[in-house]
């Protein structure tokens, strides 16, 4: 006979409104995000292919003075554009680091080893399928999960999916893009140049600087990160790490707290005057971080017009017949689908069991290894981060 007197499971966690506006966001933006890819796919697989590579391969300069900056449309894309991306991911990292998930090790310990695994074996799979060949290089490419279409299925299941596996899912993500920008860092930048590296430094420094001064005005956090981008950019570092660090670096913590707020409203008059109604309105303003505030002007940008315009510019595959002719194709195609397909439940399910089994770590409240496990098939989903990588990694055609 079973046991039918065993404790019922915990209830879930809930998640706090400002993580639920970026849940929400990110899952609509899934459903573009799929559009634009299927416009490349079908796009560069038509009769007007030709025109697909002739725009994107268009060459657009901007100058200031003698000074100058020549890439093609993609490029412009991929490192201008996408740098707000990684602005947005470095922004939620940081909100996660200060107040959300990742704040406490013992919470964040058991997605972050996911995470981990979900890195290392994929990399590790691909390399031996690739290892010595043209395509080697790009053993970045299965690494990376993608936050959006990984979220978009979640999102298709409904309330069948508890929300604490959401969070854990999305805390593994979030720590697989700190993983990806340490990887394009560190092994997709060349020829770096150290002086305009070391200027983007002490611009960094100030935007660091800027709260410790009580200085959240966000028009000097704007020019800040402009002039951090261009020389990122010159430096040889790939310039979406500029975003991403900028990010980082946004004070997640509000210049007014919410209690201060409140204490004064309840203070106000029942006919406040001109000069008080204003001042209401300016600490409303500051009980929001900076964070925050960026992260909601720029997040819908981001998702449903700067990432699908990324997939229209580089999700354009042409399946003709020779497609996998070219030297190291086959090994390039296999190493990735080893990767994402078996190499991310084989590394999340494996490191999560080792940190649960150390007692680094503990399932979330209601998430059984089933559950896991089907979230780590899910986070075999590369799609944004693996073909920025793809674009960095592998020259040839």
């Amino acid at each position: 006979m079973p046991n039918t007197d065993r404790p019922p499971l915990p209830e879930p966690r809930r998640i706090p409104p400002a993580l639920r506006e970026f849940l929400q966001t990110e899952t609509a933006g899934a459903v573009v995000l799929l559009a634009g890819a299927l416009v490349a796919l079908v796009w560069a697989n038509s009769p007007w292919k030709n025109a697909y590579e002739s725009l994107w391969s268009t060459r657009l300069s901007l100058r200031i003075g003698d000074a100058s900056v020549s890439e093609d449309l993609r490029h412009w894309v991929n490192e201008g554009l996408m740098a707000l991306f990684f602005l947005v991911v470095g922004l939620e990292i940081k909100r996660e680091l200060v107040v959300g998930e990742l704040r406490g090790w013992r919470t964040a310990a058991l997605p972050a080893l996911a995470a981990l695994g979900g890195m290392v074996v994929p990399a590790v799979l691909y390399t031996a399928v690739n290892l010595g060949r043209e395509g080697a290089r790009g053993w970045g490419i299965p690494m990376a999960t993608d936050i959006a279409f990984a979220l978009g299925v979640l999102a298709i299941l409904g309330s069948r999916v508890n929300p604490s596996l959401r969070l854990f899912l999305l805390t593994l993500a979030i720590v697989d893009d700190i993983g990806a920008m340490v990887v394009i860092a560190a092994f997709y930048s060349d020829g770096i140049r150290w002086l305009p590296l070391g200027a983007a430094a002490l611009l960094l420094l100030a935007v660091g600087l800027l709260p410790r001064a009580r200085i959240y005005w966000l028009p000097a956090y704007a020019a800040l990160a402009l002039g951090t981008w261009v020389l990122v950019f010159a430096s040889g570092v790939h310039a979406t790490i500029a975003g991403a660090l900028l990010g980082l670096l946004a004070p997640a913590r509000p210049a007014a707290p919410a209690q201060v707020v409140r204490r004064w409203s309840e203070a106000l008059s029942e006919e406040p005057s001109g000069p008080e109604r204003a001042r209401m309105c300016e600490l409303a303003s500051s009980a929001k971080s900076v964070t925050e505030r960026l992260e909601q002007a720029l997040h819908p940008l981001t998702s449903f017009l700067i990432i699908p315009l990324f997939a229209v510019a580089n999700a354009g595959v042409s399946f003709e017949r020779d497609a996998l002719s070219a030297g190291g194709a086959t090994a390039v195609a296999g190493g990735v689908v080893l990767g994402l397909v078996v190499g991310k439940i084989v590394g999340i399910g494996g490191f999560s069991f080792l940190a649960v089994r150390l007692r680094l770590g503990s399932l979330p409240s209601a998430v059984r290894w089933s559950d896991l496990l089907g979230a780590a098939a899910v986070a075999g989903i590369g799609f944004t981060v693996s073909l920025f990588i793809a674009d960095l990694a592998l020259t040839g055609p």
